[in-house]
Protein backbone atom coordinates (compact mmCIF):
# COMPACT_ATOMS: atom_id res chain seq x y z
CA UNK A 1 0.00 0.00 0.00
CA UNK A 2 1.24 3.43 -0.93
CA UNK A 3 0.03 6.81 0.29
CA UNK A 4 -0.44 9.56 -2.27
CA UNK A 5 -1.19 13.24 -1.80
CA UNK A 6 -3.84 15.31 -3.55
CA UNK A 7 -2.20 18.30 -5.25
CA UNK A 8 -3.45 21.89 -5.19
CA UNK A 9 -4.94 21.15 -8.65
CA UNK A 10 -6.83 18.12 -7.22
CA UNK A 11 -4.51 15.70 -9.03
CA UNK A 12 -3.08 12.40 -7.79
CA UNK A 13 0.02 10.63 -9.10
CA UNK A 14 -0.52 6.88 -9.51
CA UNK A 15 2.54 5.09 -8.12
CA UNK A 16 4.86 3.38 -10.61
CA UNK A 17 4.26 -0.15 -9.33
CA UNK A 18 0.50 0.27 -9.86
CA UNK A 19 1.04 1.78 -13.35
CA UNK A 20 3.23 -1.18 -14.34
CA UNK A 21 0.88 -3.80 -12.87
CA UNK A 22 -2.12 -2.43 -14.78
CA UNK A 23 -0.10 -1.37 -17.85
CA UNK A 24 -1.20 2.27 -17.52
CA UNK A 25 0.29 4.71 -20.01
CA UNK A 26 -0.11 8.46 -20.56
CA UNK A 27 -3.44 9.11 -22.26
CA UNK A 28 -5.16 6.01 -20.86
CA UNK A 29 -8.65 6.74 -19.60
CA UNK A 30 -9.73 5.70 -16.10
CA UNK A 31 -13.27 5.34 -14.80
CA UNK A 32 -13.73 6.79 -11.30
CA UNK A 33 -16.52 5.64 -9.02
CA UNK A 34 -17.35 5.63 -5.34
CA UNK A 35 -17.97 2.34 -3.57
CA UNK A 36 -18.92 2.84 0.06
CA UNK A 37 -16.16 4.96 1.58
CA UNK A 38 -13.67 4.16 -1.20
CA UNK A 39 -12.71 5.82 -4.46
CA UNK A 40 -12.09 3.25 -7.21
CA UNK A 41 -10.18 3.71 -10.46
CA UNK A 42 -10.75 1.24 -13.30
CA UNK A 43 -8.88 1.31 -16.60
CA UNK A 44 -11.29 1.88 -19.47
CA UNK A 45 -10.86 -0.80 -22.15
CA UNK A 46 -9.64 0.23 -25.60
CA UNK A 47 -12.74 -1.43 -27.07
CA UNK A 48 -15.85 -2.40 -25.11
CA UNK A 49 -16.83 -4.74 -27.94
CA UNK A 50 -13.60 -6.73 -27.63
CA UNK A 51 -13.79 -6.66 -23.83
CA UNK A 52 -17.35 -8.03 -23.75
CA UNK A 53 -17.14 -10.36 -26.77
CA UNK A 54 -18.17 -13.86 -25.76
CA UNK A 55 -18.87 -12.91 -22.15
CA UNK A 56 -22.38 -14.41 -22.20
CA UNK A 57 -21.58 -17.65 -23.97
CA UNK A 58 -21.79 -19.77 -20.83
CA UNK A 59 -25.19 -18.45 -19.68
CA UNK A 60 -27.22 -21.03 -21.60
CA UNK A 61 -26.11 -24.50 -22.58
CA UNK A 62 -27.01 -26.12 -25.92
CA UNK A 63 -29.79 -28.25 -24.35
CA UNK A 64 -31.57 -25.14 -23.12
CA UNK A 65 -31.48 -23.53 -26.56
CA UNK A 66 -32.76 -26.66 -28.29
CA UNK A 67 -35.65 -26.99 -25.81
CA UNK A 68 -36.47 -23.29 -26.12
CA UNK A 69 -36.53 -23.42 -29.93
CA UNK A 70 -38.70 -26.54 -29.90
CA UNK A 71 -41.19 -24.82 -27.59
CA UNK A 72 -41.66 -22.07 -30.20
CA UNK A 73 -42.93 -24.59 -32.73
CA UNK A 74 -45.67 -25.98 -30.50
Amino acid sequence: MTTVKLSSKNQVVIPGDARRKFDLKPGDRLKVFVKGNSICLVKEPDSYVEKLYGSGQDIYDDNYLVAERESWQK
